[in-house]
């Protein structure tokens, strides 16, 4: 028994705007069997005493503790900068104002 006929790929077809061919719909209809065939097998072997899983091994997330540390005072970031203003860095304009 198929899962879709030929009518039903007729049907996505024309949803889809695709031109397709008699061929086609024998050929389509077969292959999308085949997909929704594997799909309903998934689904079959999915249990609802299995947990979800986004990766196939166990991952562990490495984190550093979140430790202050002295930084650069504004002057010293400045202190390399081509060009500065009002204690910022100051670039080329790239983009026209509009009023």
């Amino acid at each position: 028994m198929t899962a879709i006929s030929r009518e039903e790929v007729a049907h996505l077809a024309r949803l889809s705007r695709l031109a397709v061919t008699e061929q086609e719909l024998d050929q389509f209809a077969g292959q999308l069997d085949v997909i929704l065939q594997s799909v309903a097998r998934v689904g079959e072997v999915a249990a609802e005493d299995i947990p979800p899983t986004s990766h196939s091994v166990p991952l562990t997330n490495v984190y550093r503790d979140d430790v202050e540390q002295p930084c650069l005072t504004q002057a010293d970031a400045l202190s390399g900068a081509p060009d500065s203003a009002e204690g910022r860095f100051r670039v080329p304009r790239i983009l026209d104002e509009e009023d």
